[in-house]
Parts: C-alpha cells; sequence; structure tokens
C-alpha cells in the first residue's frame, strides 16, 4: 500500500497495476487531450497543481483542457428546477459541448476525462447516456460517489448523491458498472474521504449509509486505493497524479515536484454567487489589483503589479508573475466584501486562476478582522496534517475524518501579519478593518 507521498509508490499496487499496462496505453506520439471535471461547487482552478504536474513531465499545455461548470452545485432534488444549481442533465450538456470543442481544436478522434467527486456523476452520465462512449477512451474517477453518499429512502430523497436514486441506479445498471468500450479507473481513500463512509454523521446526516469506504469503486473498473488521502486529495494530491499518469501512459511519471517555468503568465476569471450558491460565471465590472508582498509580513511591496476592471467575461488577466513572488490579489465584487486574498509563488503558468470573494461568516462583523485559511485541494485531517492560523491549531477542526477546507481566526483589531501554516506551506497575510468592508483569505495551493 502506498505510503502519503511516496513517490513511486505505486508499485505497492500490485496486481491491480497490470490493466494499466497493454495496446490502450497512450505513447509520447498518441497523447490524447485530457478534460478535467471538477466536483460539486469547485471551479476549473482546482486542477492547476494537477497539470502542472503534467505539464512537467512532458504532457502538452495544449492538450490539456478543464471544465468550468457554470452552475457547480447540484440541486437538492435533480428533477426540480433550482436557482443558481445545475441538474444532471445540465452538467453532462455543458461537458459534452466542452468535449466537442476540445476534440475540433485538437483534431483528436478521442479524448481522456479526469473527473472529482460530483464530476463522477457528470462523466459517467456523459459516456452512459449523452454519446460520450464514441469519444472517450479512458475515464478516471476521482472520490467519485459512484454509489451515492447515502442509499436511502428518507434522506436525500431525489438527489444525485443518493444510491437509491433512479439517476445512480440507471448509471450502476450496465454489466460491471461500467460502459463496454471504454477504460474505467477509480481513485480512493481507504478510510478517510468523509463521502465514503458506513455512518454519515461526518457529512452531517447521523446514521447508516448503506455504504462503505469502497463506494467509490465501480465493478469492472481498475481500482486504485490511496491510503490516508481525504476526498478532495484523490483528484488533487501528488499520489493521485501519479496514479492518473499512470493510467495514461503505462509508466510512473519521472517526478512529483512541480518544474518551474521561467515565464509564467496568469489570467483567470472573477466568479460570484446566484441565489446564494457559487457559480463560475465570469463577473463583469469586477476590480482586480495584484500586489507583491514580503513573504514574511505580508506588507506590500511598492504600488500595484497589476489592475484590471473585469469585463462581461470576468477574465481578470494576463499578467506575469515572478517565480518566487509572493502576492496579494484585491477583488471588489459589488455586493460582497472586497477580498484580500494572499497565495504562494506560482512555478507556472495557468489559464485557471479564478477568483471568488469571501462572504462574511457568523460572528464576522463583531470582528476588528478576520482572516480565513482555505485550502482548496484538500481537508484539514488532525494527526496527518500540521495546520496553525495565527500560531494556533485551529479549533474548528473535528477529529477524525477531513471534513473541511476553511478555517478562521478573528482578530482582535487589524492592520498586523497573519501566518497561516498547512505542512510544509506558508502563507502570511495582512489584516484588514472589517468595518471597511474587507476581509482577508490565505489561500493555500498544495
Amino acid at each position: 500500500m502506498l505510503n502519503r507521498r511516496q513517490a513511486l509508490g505505486l508499485l505497492a499496487l500490485g496486481p491491480a497495476m497490470a490493466a494499466f499496462g497493454g495496446p490502450n496505453v497512450l505513447s509520447a506520439e498518441r497523447r490524447l487531450p485530457i478534460v478535467f471535471v471538477h466536483g460539486n461547487g469547485d471551479t476549473a482552478g482546482l486542477w492547476i497543481t494537477t497539470i502542472w504536474r503534467f505539464e512537467s513531465n512532458g504532457y502538452p499545455r495544449s492538450l490539456m483542457h478543464a471544465v468550468d461548470l457554470r452552475y457547480p452545485l447540484a440541486r437538492t432534488k435533480d428533477d426540480t428546477p433550482q436557482e443558481g444549481r445545475s441538474s444532471t442533465a445540465d452538467a453532462m450538456q455543458q461537458l459534452a459541448q466542452e468535449v466537442a470543442m476540445v476534440r475540433k481544436r485538437t483534431g483528436a478522434p478521442k479524448v481522456i476525462l479526469v473527473a472529482q467527486s460530483r464530476g463522477g456523476n457528470t462523466v459517467r452520465n456523459y459516456i452512459k447516456n449523452g454519446g460520450g462512449a464514441a469519444v472517450v477512451q479512458t475515464a478516471i474517477l476521482c472520490g467519485c460517489v459512484n454509489h451515492g453518499v447515502v442509499v436511502s429512502d428518507k434522506v436525500l430523497v431525489g438527489s444525485e448523491f443518493n444510491g437509491a436514486s433512479p439517476f445512480m441506479r440507471d448509471l450502476n445498471s450496465t454489466p460491471g458498472e461500467v460502459v463496454p468500450g471504454v477504460r474505467f479507473f477509480t481513485i480512493r481513500s481507504d478510510k478517510n474521504d468523509k463521502f465514503a463512509q458506513t455512518d454519515g454523521k461526518v457529512f452531517g446526516l447521523p446514521g447508516p449509509t448503506g455504504l462503505s469506504y469502497d463506494a467509490p469503486e465501480l465493478k469492472g473498473a481498475t481500482n486504485i486505493v490511496l491510503p490516508g488521502i481525504d476526498h478532495r486529495e484523490t483528484g488533487y494530491a501528488p499520489e493521485a497524479f501519479a496514479a492518473m499518469y499512470r493510467a495514461i501512459t503505462g509508466h510512473d511519471p519521472a517526478m512529483l515536484d512541480i518544474a518551474v517555468e521561467k515565464h509564467a503568465v496568469l489570467a483567470g476569471k472573477v466568479s460570484g454567487f446566484e441565489a446564494g450558491a457559487q457559480t463560475n460565471i465570469g463577473v463583469g465590472g469586477a476590480s482586480v489589483e495584484i500586489y507583491e508582498v514580503s513573504p514574511k509580513t505580508g506588507e506590500r511591496r511598492g504600488r500595484a503589479v497589476h489592475s484590471k476592471k473585469t469585463g462581461a467575461d470576468g477574465q481578470w488577466g494576463p499578467f506575469e508573475v515572478g517565480p518566487d513572488a509572493y502576492y496579494e490579489f484585491v477583488v471588489g465584487v459589488p455586493g460582497n466584501p472586497i477580498t484580500h486574498i494572499y497565495r504562494s509563488p506560482f512555478a507556472r503558468s495557468s489559464g485557471y486562476v479564478n477568483i471568488r470573494p469571501q462572504p462574511f461568516g457568523k460572528g464576522d462583523s463583531e470582528a476588528g478582522a478576520v482572516v480565513y485559511m482555505s485550502r482548496p485541494r484538500g481537508y484539514y485531517t488532525p494527526g496527518r496534517d500540521v495546520v496553525l492560523l495565527d500560531g494556533q491549531v485551529p479549533a474548528a477542526i473535528p477529529p477524525g475524518v477531513g471534513t473541511i477546507s476553511l478555517v478562521k481566526v478573528n482578530a482582535a483589531a487589524p492592520s498586523r501579519s497573519v501566518e497561516g501554516i498547512v505542512n510544509q506551506e506558508g502563507i502570511v497575510a495582512r489584516t484588514w478593518p472589517v468595518k471597511e468592508n474587507r476581509v482577508s483569505v490565505i489561500e493555500l495551493t498544495y
């Protein structure tokens, strides 16, 4: 079994690895486009480090595309319209459009689909019911809720996340639970995936789920277990990348680290909320300013190095970054707090540096300043991760399975430095006055 962060631990997967080989494995000359599909409420930006690792191992940037689902949150009931949310049919239709666009741009006969969490529902639905079987060579499903998060006639009734729903029963109705002609792989945790548990208490539905830790597996697929990783890390951790890379190429990656690009250029969109739900629709008229800051104090080093008011598409770039520079992104979206986002240096170029403002939470209005620490590509798991915010272990992190990716500290006074540390990544932010409608966010990359 793999140990966390073990570079070539894929060899420990034993007989299951045999399925990676064979005539379908792609040589460098026959590489197909990879289309990445994010999970519930997320954005294409979560795939940045995965794409960087593929690039660092020679996979062409031009052959990788990450989908930004316009309405990334699923409906409460799949067949009932809900403002700001998407149905399984909505998500499948957008994926079909994106795949067609990628195939037209690249001239490729087929694509590889990599999905995380809810994205697996979209990918499987597209392959089974949307014509995808004819144009998909390989599907890699990471922490995907392939049998739901519960199997129940009492909770999540009508949800695509219920294993008893007509939608989920249809997906799993084929012999072997996969579609013939497409190579299927699943990547899952052993016991640390919040949505693959015997008891639903970790995601707010106490009681038996009718499932177990192996719920993300599919009969007929090559099923890979990566011990210790959490729900998000099934798609975004280095060892998850290694499993994807081997599934696609048939051999281990040369490196798990990210090779630094000399001239990196960033771009992305500003998005917001609709009916209280996150969207990936660009916001026009948003302001974005970028400042280089001190890695030790978070204080600005001079004037803004980039400033833009977004057009209708919400795009805020392009912007060329220094390879060792720490940055503060200041985003202003009408009706939301002015958000100061502090980031680690960007190792490579990306067009998926998406930004959303951070809403105030409970009790924030009474604080002098508030600093959030967000880990988009993983959860905080006690006993596994070193997590410090302003010198303290955040009290909000529950014991056991990793379940949350956002913590905060209410600072007594503004205009000071606050450091956030998770394992080997540390970022220092400055606090800003809540009374000026400002909030700080430490956004972790790794």
